[in-house]
């Protein structure tokens, strides 16, 4: 990973700031935005971290980055500070106007969207862009962080990477590999179409008001594939089936998906849902298609 020193590769790592007066003085303004429950927003206030998620990004530069949920600008202006392109998508009218107010990168309206990203057309995302490639980022609000990776992965064609912070959970459940508990239905989607990559652990104590929970900070790599060689509707039907009594073994867990009397001896279906890799569900699909009607 870019210029992040070697902790932050440590999954079980918490990111200490070097600089608590500057993490002191931004608490100090916290007043001018109000942190709204209703819409999951925990201000992130440790600038080390910011910084640390910005150069996160840094090897696409020359494409737009797509901030999601920016606030107060705390990511946002270590991106600008690393001379990275942003737009930005904030749901919160106040926030809106306290970026506006704060930020002349966004007083003119052009790289700031009021708007909600899971509503939002995609060839509006990037305004006057359509088809733009660019890189999605973001202190993600942990209420919707789950529907904001399945957008995702309706614009993986346009997006190479993504990264930000989330609960800890949640971006230890998105970047499991197979095989523990943490791998589940998002986590075989996003393995389809993007290296999966936990980079380190926030403490509560760096957001305000202070969650209840860490957070977790991923990116996410597209990979070289460019389609799946199944039907991908019923990719993800064998997978959530698969997933729907993920203590027991497929044998029984697809039961219902197949048809009766179907031959199960296959060693595959011995195994439990989250044994399987991306390619064993490939396999699994394909099984599943030959038992459709022509």
């Amino acid at each position: 990973m870019e210029r992040l020193t070697p902790v932050l590769r440590q999954k079980n790592a918490t990111f200490v700031a070097a600089n608590t007066t500057n993490i002191l003085f931004f608490r100090s303004t916290m007043s001018k935005v109000r942190a709204k429950k209703a819409l999951g927003q925990h201000f992130l206030t440790n600038p080390s971290v910011a910084r640390a998620i910005a150069e996160s990004v840094l090897s696409w530069r020359d494409i737009p980055i797509l901030e999601i949920g920016p606030g107060m600008g705390m990511l946002t202006k270590e991106l600008l500070d690393l001379g990275l392109e942003v737009y930005a998508l904030e749901i919160d009218t106040e926030s809106v106007e306290y970026l506006q107010r704060n930020f002349s990168w966004f007083a003119q309206g052009e790289h700031l969207t009021e708007g909600d990203v899971l509503k939002l057309p995609a060839d509006e995302l990037i305004p006057g862009q359509p088809q733009t490639p660019f890189v999605l980022i973001g202190n993600y609000p942990y209420n919707i962080s789950s529907q904001i990776f399945f957008r995702l992965l309706e614009l993986r064609d346009r997006v190479p990477c993504c990264a930000g912070m989330l609960q800890k959970e949640v971006a230890e459940r998105l970047t499991a590999p197979p095989g523990g508990r943490d791998y589940g239905i998002l986590s075989v989607l996003l393995r389809c179409w993007y290296h999966c990559e936990y980079l380190f652990t926030v403490s509560e104590l760096d957001f305000d008001p202070p969650p209840k929970v860490k957070g977790g900070v991923l990116r996410l790599i597209r990979n070289d594939r460019k389609e799946l060689p199944v039907d991908e509707e019923l990719f993800k039907k064998v997978v959530k089936a698969a997933f729907s009594q993920r203590r027991k073994t497929l044998r029984n867990s697809l039961r219902t998906l197949f048809p009766e009397g179907y031959d199960f001896s296959d060693p595959i279906f011995s195994l439990r849902a989250e044994r399987l890799d991306v390619e064993d569900y490939i396999r699994l699909t394909q099984d599943y298609i030959k038992t459709l009607p022509e």
